[in-house]
This record gives structure tokens, C-alpha cells and sequence, in this order.
């Protein structure tokens, strides 16, 4: 069951800047493998992490505003927000559980910030 919300330009500022809570960004594109190679990843962390972060993926080819905005140069790029704010950065297809560190610490952040 697919719990990632397709993110674009138009939707990017309402649905991850003005999130009530912790957003992780994909941003990627449909010929890149590594970014192929995290999907299912970043599926089973939207599963996870159900009603606590949000989880998104934005095709950096149909949508460019969102990438140069935020400095996105290579892909995958996943980026945490909270608040509006980016709060971690990830550059590669790291392993889920790195990925998952850095949830974590949004959600830790989101507690004590």
C-alpha cells in the first residue's frame, strides 16, 4: 500500500513547509537507479511512520522549483523539514536504517525544539 504522498511544485509549500509535523523529501527522478534501488525503503518508512512524518517524493524532471530551491544537485537527495525548515540532509541511497536515524531525530527535535 502506497502511504508516500506525490509532492510537485505547486503542493511543495502546503504540504511539507507548512506541515504540522516532520516531512522527508525524495527527491528523484524515474531514470535514476539509486533512486529506484530506495523506493521501497522510503515506502516501508511512510508505512512506519504513519500519522507521525509525513513522507514524499518529488520528481526532480516535472518539477524544478522545489529542487533548485533547496540546492538539490545530485539525486537521490532526501531532505527532513520541520517547521519549514531543513533540518537534515541525506545525499545517495544510504541503507533504511540511516535513513530511519534521521526521522528519529526529527521526531526527537520536534519534542524538545
Amino acid at each position: 500500500m502506497n502511504k508516500t504522498i506525490t509532492l510537485n511544485d505547486d503542493n511543495f509549500e502546503s504540504e511539507v513547509l507548512n506541515s504540522e509535523i516532520p516531512v522527508l523529501v525524495d527527491f528523484w527522478a524515474e531514470w535514476c537507479g539509486p533512486c529506484r534501488a530506495l523506493a521501497p525503503a522510503i515506502e516501508e518508512i511512510a508505512e512506519d511512520y504513519e500519522g507521525k512524518v509525513k513522507v514524499g517524493k518529488l520528481n526532480v524532471d516535472e518539477n524544478p522549483g522545489a529542487p533548485s530551491a533547496y540546492d538539490v544537485r545530485s539525486i537521490p537527495t532526501l531532505i527532513v523539514f520541520k517547521n519549514g525548515a531543513v533540518l537534515e540532509r541525506i545525499v545517495g541511497a544510504l541503507p533504511k536504517n540511516h535513513i530511519v536515524d534521521l526521522v528519529d531525530s526529527a521526531l526527537e527535535w520536534k519534542k524538545t525544539g
